[in-house]
């Protein structure tokens, strides 16, 4: 297995090294976009993960670890194109990221897991070009960076139904902004450069309960809650004349971002390694993440809400004549109120997700998984952007048993 984990951890990174970087303008507000922050088996289905798994990993609910009966590793990433529109211009970007390296281990009752997800994410370049006017002026605004986490989660089978878990995770990572403004007439502009270090420790707790309704049917609920925590914010600013080597360094303002408590509700029915359907809400409280270099009059943060339905159907996962008769389909539905108004308009995400997960080698539970994503994200009302999006993510996910002694010497 470790041979295998380092030719997919290998193959990912050319994958997401090969696109270009692109730009999404709202990663200006606060610190990034908010990543969708679980697997690429359950993304595919727009985020419902409420099954009590035994061989993929639930990074959402840590209750999940331990339902584990294979160690399992698993890693994703992502390429994304977009639209941006407005109503006057539009524009195209595109953008490879890294998505989730994790490794869950099952213990009897217990289960543990660990990993690096990203957070959120900073990525845009933005130019509003004036100087052919009289007495004009050119800004470009560029950013890039943003929050990763590392985690490392605990889950407690009590009854053969009942899962709980906690997992405990460090908020880690850099933004960095760029302002570069020119006037018409002015040989040299001005350049602004802000750093924010940012840095905090929170905390994740689950369950999940599942029973049959009949001989075939099951009954599956999941619940998890985040609770709020801080971020701290090293900033620095650099000030100084566009093409200036020597910069004039300003005094930090350390800043205290509130992450807010978040709650995911799941709940579903299906019948176990055949099928499932399922929906997933989630609420989650304001937050307070303007930083001093992007905060401003016209933007506002309230709370976010999630609202899925997806599933999942294997046609027939032990058939020895059919290999597609093994291949696990997926799909899902999402609307996201993302907490974030500007201009007093809410910025809203509704998206499709489609997925397929397809055995390799024989014998093992082992995958690879790739998932498409549609959607809409803004508006181009209130003279704000609207980006139609398309995502294509490619994830492995490798099973075995770890820790079982031989009976032969």
């Amino acid at each position: 297995m470790i041979k295998k984990i380092i030719v997919s951890a290998c193959l990912l990174i050319s994958f997401v090294s090969f696109a270009q970087q692109g730009a999404s303008p709202y990663s200006f507000f606060g610190i990034g976009d908010v990543r969708f922050k679980g697997t690429l088996e359950n993304r595919s289905m727009a985020g419902v993960s409420v099954e009590q798994d035994s061989i993929h990993l639930n990074i959402e609910n840590p209750a999940s670890y331990a339902s584990l009966r294979q160690t399992t590793f698993t890693v994703g990433g992502t390429f994304g194109s977009a639209k941006l529109k407005t109503t006057d211009e539009s524009a195209k970007s595109q953008r490879s990221t890294f998505d989730y390296l994790a490794l869950g281990i099952p213990m009897g009752k217990f289960g543990a897991a660990f990993g690096l997800v990203p957070v959120t994410s900073v990525d845009y370049r933005i130019l509003n070009d004036q100087t052919n006017v009289t007495d004009g002026t050119s800004s470009q605004l560029q950013g890039k960076g943003g929050v990763n986490k590392v985690f490392l989660g605990l889950g407690y089978k009590i009854t053969p139904k009942w899962n709980i878990g906690v997992d405990a995770q460090y908020n880690f990572g850099k933004i960095t902004t760029t302002s570069i403004e020119l006037a018409t007439g002015v040989q040299n502009g001005t350049r602004e450069t802000n750093a924010a270090e940012l840095s905090g420790v929170s905390f994740n707790v689950g369950t999940m309960y599942q029973t049959k309704i009949d001989k075939k049917l099951s009954l599956f609920t999941s619940l998890a809650y985040t609770f709020a925590s801080t971020l701290n914010s090293n900033n620095t600013r650099a000030i100084a004349v566009d093409g200036d080597p020597d910069p004039y360094e300003v005094p930090g303002q350390d800043n205290k971002l509130k992450l807010p408590n978040k709650i995911t509700i799941g709940a579903g029915i299906g019948q176990a390694r055949k099928w499932l359907v399922g929906t997933t809400v989630a609420f989650q409280g304001n937050g307070e993440l303007s930083n001093y270099y992007n905060a401003g009059n016209n933007v506002r943060y309230e709370k976010y809400q999630k609202y899925a339905v997806g599933g999942y159907f294997i046609p027939n996962y032990a058939s020895f004549t059919s290999y597609l008769s093994r291949i696990t389909y997926r799909a899902g539905l999402k609307y996201e109120k993302l907490g974030l108004i500007v201009n007093n308009e809410s910025i809203n995400d509704v998206g499709m997700s489609l997925g397929a997960g397809i055995p390799i080698g024989g014998g093992t539970f082992s995958n690879v998984n790739v998932g498409l994503e549609f959607g809409k994200r803004g508006t181009t009302s209130a003279a704000l952007v609207q980006e139609n999006y398309f995502n294509f993510s490619l994830s492995f996910s490798f099973n075995d048993r770890w820790f079982v002694k031989s009976k032969f010497n």
